[in-house]
């Protein structure tokens, strides 16, 4: 069975996201390392460090993740937002490291009417300076699929093959595959045949070796539709099938699956029980 997970909120400090990760019986977990919409962080002091690694080992959670503020772009045309962003991102990758994570999530940015090739440019060039200044370091960043939303960067997989074929430290760098984002991106996954055409799509821009983890996540916007609106499992534009074919593909079985869905819904304020059950549902039942 795959590594089911969510991402949990931090409020009240980072361990409290491992905590909850464990009272819903996930396998992996996401967190933000720090406010997401903010461009500053208070460093960690070296206590808030050594609790949370031994909440980490304690909760037997693999790959935990982190994902980056939503401020950052890498691939902005615009000097000062490009350097305050390579700034920005350097701390993201710091904390993630100081916290022991597997994986920090961010997304390319957008290139603002530069160009794609300018603004995928710009993201291949951005990490490796960061990788420069973060050399040894154990997590791996993980460029995610987008919607396509505006002139944002990664709705093609050929532009994440781009980026990769670029920087000068590719095996440092993975992808998250968002299952809402593929799909509002264009890319059917509905029946079986179409998922299989993606993911074929995948591998040959990408490679499905460098496919780190899932966000699953249905949408609540249709096929093509470049808008980016998670839904729960099921609830959606996606259904449920193209879910039990991803949780069902054996080259997957051991890649961290979390959710993105909204954490409550009408009487209902628990809604990750009822997605991660869904899911595991969808195993169960696969004939």
């Amino acid at each position: 069975m795959p590594l089911f997970g969510a991402h949990m909120s931090v409020a009240g400090g980072c361990p409290n996201a491992l905590r909850l990760a464990r009272e819903h019986h996930c396998d992996t977990v996401q967190l933000f390392t720090k406010n997401a919409n903010q461009w500053n962080a208070r460093p960690f002091a070296e206590e808030e460090v050594r609790l949370f690694r031994d909440a980490l080992r304690e909760s037997g959670l693999r790959f935990a993740t982190a994902h980056d503020s939503y401020l950052i772009n890498l691939a902005s045309p615009d000097e000062t937002l490009y350097r305050r962003s390579v700034e920005a991102f350097v701390v993201e990758v710091r904390r993630a490291e100081q916290l022991g994570l597997s994986y920090l999530v961010m997304h390319p940015g957008a290139h603002v009417n530069s160009g794609e090739e300018a603004g995928l440019a710009r993201v291949a060039r951005a990490l490796d300076e960061v990788h420069a200044r973060c050399p040894d370091f154990g997590v791996r960043v993980l460029i995610e699929t987008t919607a396509g939303q505006g002139t944002t960067l990664g709705w093609r997989f050929e532009h994440l093959g781009r980026i990769l074929s670029s920087v000068a430290a590719p095996d440092r760098l993975g992808v998250c595959f968002d299952t809402c984002h593929v799909f509002a991106a264009g890319y059917a996954l509905g029946t079986r045949p179409e998922y299989e055409a993606t993911m074929a799509a995948f591998d040959r821009a990408v490679g499905l070796e460098k496919l780190r983890v899932f966000h699953v996540n249905d949408s609540l916007k249709p096929l093509g539709s470049r808008v980016d609106r998670h839904a729960h499992i099921g609830r959606g534009q996606l259904g449920l099938g193209p879910f039990r074919s991803l949780v069902n593909d054996p080259r997957f079985a051991d890649r961290p699956m979390i959710l993105e869905t909204a954490k409550e819904e009408g009487d209902n304020d628990d809604m990750d029980t009822v997605n991660l059950g869904v899911l595991r549902g969808l195993v169960a039942a696969f004939s």
